[in-house]
C-alpha cells in the first residue's frame, strides 16, 4: 500500500509538491498560500507547478483523496488480517494513531479545508471517508457486545476526534503519545455500550 505523500529522497516531484503544500496549507490555510509559496518550498517557480497540477484546487483535491484512500485501504487491510475482534479494533486504533502522528499536517488540512474542495473532489473524499467509518463501525460492533450501529458510528467519529487532535497535542514524544492515544481510544470504544 503506498504511503500518503511520500517525503524525502524517494518522493516523486509530484509527491514533494503535495507534501510541501500540505505543510503550508496546515500552517497558513488554503487561502493563505499562493502558488509561488508552494513553488518556493520545493525549489521551483510557482508557474512551474502547473506542469504537475492544473491548479491549487487540484492539489488539495489529490491530497485529500489520496489520504482518504490510504486510510480506507489501510483500515480494510487491518480489519481483514486481524485475528479476533479485539485485535481488529486494536490494529485500527494503532493504524490511525500512527497516521495522525506521522502526518499531522494532513490531519490539519483535512480538518480545515474540506470545504475548499471542488464539489466533485468533496464527493469523492466524503465517499471514501464514509467507507472508512464503516470499517470501524463493523469492528466496534464485533468487539463490543451490545453496541448498535448508531452508537458504533458515533463512537468511531468521537475516537477520530481524539486521535486527530494530535497536531494540537504535542506535549509528549510521539512514542509516549501513541501509547496514550491508543489506551484512551480503546478505553473509549470499549465503553461505548
Amino acid at each position: 500500500m503506498p504511503t500518503p505523500l511520500v517525503q524525502g529522497d524517494k518522493a516523486s516531484r509530484r509527491e514533494q509538491i503535495l507534501a510541501a503544500a500540505a505543510e503550508l496549507f496546515a500552517r497558513h490555510g488554503f487561502h493563505g498560500v499562493g502558488i509561488d509559496d508552494i513553488g518556493a518550498a520545493v525549489g521551483i517557480s510557482g508557474p512551474a507547478l502547473y506542469r504537475h497540477f492544473k491548479s491549487k484546487d487540484a492539489m488539495l483535491g489529490e491530497m485529500l483523496s489520496t489520504i482518504s484512500q490510504y486510510l480506507l485501504d489501510g483500515g480494510t487491510t487491518r480489519a481483514a488480517e486481524a485475528g479476533d475482534p479485539d485485535d481488529t479494533l486494536t490494529e485500527l486504533v494503532r493504524f490511525h494513531v500512527d497516521f495522525a502522528l506521522e502526518h499531522p499536517a494532513l490531519i490539519t488540512v483535512q480538518e480545515r479545508n474540506l470545504a475548499n474542495l471542488t464539489d466533485a473532489d468533496r464527493k469523492q473524499v466524503r465517499a471514501l471517508q464514509r467507507r472508512y467509518v464503516e470499517v470501524w463501525v463493523q469492528a466496534i460492533r464485533d468487539a463490543v457486545p451490545g453496541v448498535d450501529e448508531t452508537h458504533a458510528r458515533s463512537s468511531a467519529h468521537a475516537v477520530f476526534g481524539l486521535i486527530n487532535s494530535t497536531p494540537h497535542n504535542r506535549y509528549l514524544g510521539d512514542a509516549e503519545l501513541a501509547v496514550l492515544l491508543g489506551h484512551l481510544a480503546l478505553g473509549a470504544l470499549r465503553a461505548a455500550r
